[in-house]
């Protein structure tokens, strides 16, 4: 995302924050080291005059953190976040969540599709679920409070794609890859290109508002499962409760669990009326990740690493030793 917003040079100042190091080169971004929940973002904003924030490290996926670290990065951090913002003289201007599809759960009482404004169908039954529900609520409520400031929430289908890894890109990249014994839901999802594309165009655009992102069309878990030419092997939902070394090999925390069995179908009309065209569609998105899996896998080759080092960075923007272009 970072280095998307490097090739826009209407970007002044461009700023990372994270808990871990980037994996990637940067041109003209700076980079702080800082926890998830955002505690110094108050007196980095105030330094350097931002005007735009993107939240984009809430955390969707339950089986990666401890529940606590799940509350305190997508809870206390949006918190956080929205107290930096709303500060007294504060100059952001416009405030970009990434949120998720989760929010709407999913349940044998849902309809067939979610509008953005769709109360859910059953109440959450999971944490990650309800942390990002918390999050929303306190997102929904500076907006309220803060006229002045655009606020935008973009609630992504599942995520797949050239790089992104996630429980159901590893489930798919098995052999065998788990279903829910008398179920085959439709699925959405977005490819990855597209979730950047998405960011950038409602911060370019300073364009607010709820909107769902995800490609069009479904598919059932059955037509994903053949695309990536793995075997589905039906769980029934009641021993996943005594079979836990099965579930964790299988990668099946609750969200997903629930997601195998009822899926989820959003409405994306709302985000195609700003002007937004997505690149892939949902079977695009699956057909992207399966390619580039099955060419990692034929050329043995793994993706360039990189580490960031700070005064490695330095040295190289800003040492009068240096003369040309390095080699990142």
């Amino acid at each position: 995302m970072i280095q998307a917003l490097e090739a826009d040079p209407s970007m002044d100042v461009i700023l990372g924050m994270g808990a871990q190091t980037p994996t990637v080169p940067f041109e003209r971004a700076e980079f702080v080291r800082a926890d998830q929940t955002y505690s110094i973002l108050n007196r980095i904003v105030k330094a350097t005059q931002v005007d735009t924030i993107l939240h984009t490290f809430m955390i969707t996926n339950s089986a990666t953190v401890p529940q606590r670290a799940m509350n305190e990065i997508n809870v206390i951090g949006t918190m956080n976040l929205l107290a930096a913002a709303g500060a007294s003289g504060s100059t952001v201007r416009h405030i970009v969540v990434k949120s998720s599809t989760l929010v709407y759960g999913s349940s044998a009482r849902d309809p067939s599709t979610f509008h953005e404004d769709t109360p859910r169908g059953s109440p959450a039954s999971n944490g990650v679920e309800r942390a990002l529900i918390e999050a929303e609520s306190l997102v929904r409520d500076f907006s309220e409070d803060n006229p002045a400031t655009l606020v935008t929430v973009l609630r992504f289908a599942n995520v797949l794609g050239t790089h992104i890894t996630t429980p159901i890109s590893r489930n798919l990249s098995r052999p065998l890859c788990p279903a829910i014994f008398g179920f085959d839901p439709l699925l959405q999802f977005v490819e990855e290109d597209d979730v950047e594309r998405a960011l950038l165009h409602v911060t370019r655009g300073s364009i607010p508002g709820l909107y769902n992102v995800a490609g069009d069309g479904r598919l059932p878990w059955s037509e994903v499962a053949r695309i990536c030419g793995t075997r589905l092997i039906p769980v029934s939902p009641f021993s996943l409760l005594n079979i836990r070394p099965l579930a964790r090999f299988f990668e099946l925390p609750e969200e997903l669990e629930d997601l195998l069995r009822f899926g989820r179908g959003v409405d994306t009309r709302r985000l195609a009326s700003t002007g937004f065209k997505y690149n892939a569609t949902s079977a695009g998105a699956v057909e992207s990740f399966i390619r580039a899996l099955r060419l990692r896998r034929q050329s043995g080759r793994k993706p360039n690493s990189y580490t960031y080092e700070h005064d490695v960075e330095q040295f190289f923007r800003h040492s009068p030793s240096v003369t040309g272009i390095s080699d990142n």
